[in-house]
């Protein structure tokens, strides 16, 4: 049985990070789709908007769902905004990561 590091995925020996890459890799339309709805909350005036939320919208906006989105996701989604966006830095918290 293969040792399972600190912050990997329980059944595949996979850090969250190496899972969100692979998750994004898959399916670059959720993170449009979040860019998209950050974008809209902060033209309507939201000083602070939070990645649990977007991605609450995002279920609910897609009628199959995303599957695979996992909310172990969100601290690397909002990083990835940021890097893209590095106005929106201050409408979104980081937190520092304990997993990798």
């Amino acid at each position: 049985m293969p040792t399972v590091v600190r912050g990997s995925h329980r059944t595949t020996g996979h850090t969250i990070t190496e899972q969100f890459h692979a998750f994004d890799a898959r399916t670059p339309h959720v993170y449009c789709a979040l860019e998209r709805l950050a974008a809209l909350r902060l033209a309507a005036g939201a000083t602070r908007d939070g990645m649990n939320d977007l991605f609450e919208d995002l279920r609910r906006e897609l009628p199959h769902g995303v599957a695979g989105l996992n909310n172990n996701f969100t601290a690397l989604y909002v990083r990835k905004l940021i890097d893209g966006h590095p106005p929106w830095a201050g409408a979104f918290e980081l937190r520092r990561r304990r997993a990798a």
